[in-house]
């Protein structure tokens, strides 16, 4: 009997303020602070087409007072497409707000999303991959499907540090902020979270960012997009025999500096490589897991999948 091997592709629709907010830059205040919704979504849907897959978008409810990235959402729907949970307000500090103002957030958020479409989200990830025990045990509270946060990536943890501690070393705050370091052991495929979370146990389906087989390297749109098609190939059979690739990206993973980001030209590589390119890398993956015998689903599919872990 054939092994059955998922792909799931989902978009975290993180607006641009957010990456100033990362930077410790003043928020931007132009046509640049909707750049996602008024550019990068269409993009995305036209890439998911063009490949024949669906997209499970992650969307953050605040976003969705301006009525314009309301009707790019709805319509997203109306397509097929997953609309998921990203929480109300994209509080990156979320795991330090406590109980009650993690439940808002988080219920909130999907309230707007069902208020969008219709339906309520079944899906939920932290902003930067960040969770907690008490995060987890209000995603149980409220009877959230399963979640698709935690990130067990050496290499990304150095770097978010890193970048976190350089920001500061310039005079600036980042509003990002490090999940715990014991994370980095848990599992990398799909799994029923444990108290703590990074281990197994009986709780909320996780379905964790993907990261290679054995060296935990970062499979992610970020990654992806920086090197053209031909090394996102070659990253993309490193992960070859995986059960679940749980591919996630962000609507900036297909923008650059020329669309209006030149502000972020100095501060982020990926938006100095031009988006055509970056959609020509994605295409590419796309097409390597399509022939490995990859079946494209959305990540609520996914989840509801049995023995995946």
């Amino acid at each position: 009997m054939a092994v059955m091997r998922l792909c799931a592709v989902s978009v975290d629709l993180d607006e641009i303020p957010n990456y100033f907010a990362i930077h410790g830059l003043r928020e931007p205040a132009g046509p640049e602070c909707s750049l996602v919704y008024d550019v990068a979504v269409d993009r995305l849907i036209d890439l998911a087409q063009a490949a024949r897959i669906p997209l499970t978008l992650f969307v953050v409810g605040s976003d969705l007072a301006r009525a314009e990235a309301a009707a790019k959402v709805r319509e997203a729907h109306l397509r097929g497409f997953e609309v998921a949970n990203h929480s109300l307000d994209h509080r990156y500090d979320l795991v330090h707000l406590g109980h009650d103002e993690i439940a808002r957030q988080i219920d909130e958020g999907a309230r707007v999303i069902e208020g969008v479409t219709g339906v309520h989200p079944t899906g939920f990830r932290a902003p930067g991959y960040t969770m907690s025990d008490e995060v987890f045990g209000v995603l149980a509270e409220l009877g959230v499907g399963y979640d698709s946060s935690v990130f067990p990536c050496p290499l990304y943890w150095v770097a978010k540090a890193a970048a976190i501690g350089l920001i500061r070393a310039r005079g600036r705050a980042s509003r990002s902020i490090l999940d715990t370091p014991a994370v980095l052991a848990a599992p990398t495929r799909p799994y029923r979270v444990g108290h703590p979370y990074w281990r197994r146990g009986a709780g909320i389906v996780e379905l964790p960012i993907q990261v290679t087989p054995r060296a935990r390297l970062p499979f992610i749109g970020t990654y992806l997009t920086q090197w053209g098609p031909r090394v996102a190939r070659t990253m993309a059979r490193q992960v070859r025999g995986e059960p679940l690739v749980n591919l996630e990206l962000h609507g900036i993973d297909v923008l650059d500096a020329f669309d209006g980001l030149q502000a972020l030209r100095g501060h982020q590589h990926d938006v100095r490589v031009p988006w055509a390119l970056k959609v020509e890398s994605l295409a590419a993956v796309f097409a390597e897991l399509k022939a490995s015998n990859y079946a494209f689903v959305t990540t609520g599919e996914a989840a509801a999948q049995p023995n995946l872990g």
